[in-house]
């Protein structure tokens, strides 16, 4: 289900990416702590650069620290891992970067996580992390903080330690739900429409078409059961597949009472096809075809990068 949600998630980054025409730049690796939003303390960034170097002596992980102003209208995601991507953090073939975001003006972060990282440090220690750590601080405007201990809570959890972001209480991991991807609202719409566009028109089509209808009804369960957990998380998927369960079968049953549907029901049968709605639909083989398209129930700086990537792996944050 994970990757399924990754899968999605990197396809609402395109979509997002390609409607925009403008990159905020990547700065260059000047060090391990790079502040161009000018919010840590002098101080603080040497002994985060140095807690850094110490660590990557230790474990040979590469945890890089970057702040910006802006995103300029990209998304955090999409910016991590451009980020990543041109750093090169964490040694090649181990991939054991982490790259910790922050852009105050937007008010959102992330901690991007390498492949080889994923199993130590998961998509939901790195929440905790932000959410138990980071956040809090950076609600009182104390970024210096904010990220200080996050970085500490990060380095800690990846040599073994225990840290109180990586433990929930037990009540809380037990009636948790699948939360939606932290997204900005232009990609959740972008991605909406083309999951409800997709499955609604299926849905549609399934509700006007006699014959194959209810085939559509059963096949398009499991799209309406999962795709909508990428927009909403798994509360609002379950009401939207209640809906569906319910709504589809009433829905066709007060179309099957209109002359247009009798008239291709009974097309089907005499001629063995109908049009509706554009679509000649057939009967016997449980397909339909606009055009010459069909569809059948039978197809299918001191301081460098070691050459590692980054699996999208990670998570994001705002305040």
């Amino acid at each position: 289900m994970r990757q399924s949600l990754r899968w999605l998630i990197a396809l609402s980054w395109a979509l997002a990416a390609g409607a925009s025409a403008q990159h905020a730049d990547v700065p260059y690796l000047t060090g391990r702590v790079v502040d161009n939003a000018e919010i840590l303390k002098p101080d603080t960034r040497k002994r985060l650069a140095e807690t850094l170097r110490q660590h990557e002596q230790r474990t040979t992980n590469q945890v890089a620290v970057l702040t910006v102003p802006t995103l300029q209208g990209n998304s955090v995601e999409e910016y991590a891992v451009r980020v990543f991507e041109q750093w090169k953090l964490g040694q090649k073939g181990k991939d054991n970067g982490v790259l910790v975001v922050v852009a105050p003006q937007d008010r959102r972060m992330r901690i991007e996580v390498g492949y080889g990282l994923e199993g130590v440090l998961p998509d939901a220690i790195a929440a905790r992390i932000i959410r138990n750590v980071m956040t809090p601080r950076f609600k009182e405007g104390n970024y210096d903080a904010g990220i200080a201990e996050g970085v500490e809570a990060i380095v800690a959890h990846l040599e073994g330690k225990e840290t109180p972001a990586a433990a929930e209480p037990q009540e809380t991991r037990q009636g948790e739900f699948i939360k939606a991807p932290d997204m900005p609202l232009e990609e959740k719409i972008l991605f909406g429409a083309f999951i409800f566009g997709i499955i609604g028109l299926f849905t549609i089509i399934g509700i006007i078409t006699p014959g194959m209808g209810w085939f559509m009804y059963l096949f398009l369960i499991p799209f309406w059961a999962m795709f909508p957990i990428a927009i909403f998380g798994s509360g609002i998927t379950l009401y939207i597949l209640i809906a569906y369960l319910v709504g589809f079968p009433i829905a066709k049953l007060l179309v099957s009472r209109s002359e247009t549907y009798r008239t291709a029901a009974r097309d089907i049968k005499k001629k063995g096809f109908a049009r509706v709605g554009g679509f000649t639909v057939g009967g016997s083989g449980g397909s339909w075809s606009s055009g010459g398209s069909s569809w059948s129930s039978s197809s299918g700086g001191g301081f460098s990068g070691g050459g590692g990537s980054s699996g999208g792996g990670g998570a994001s944050g705002s305040w």
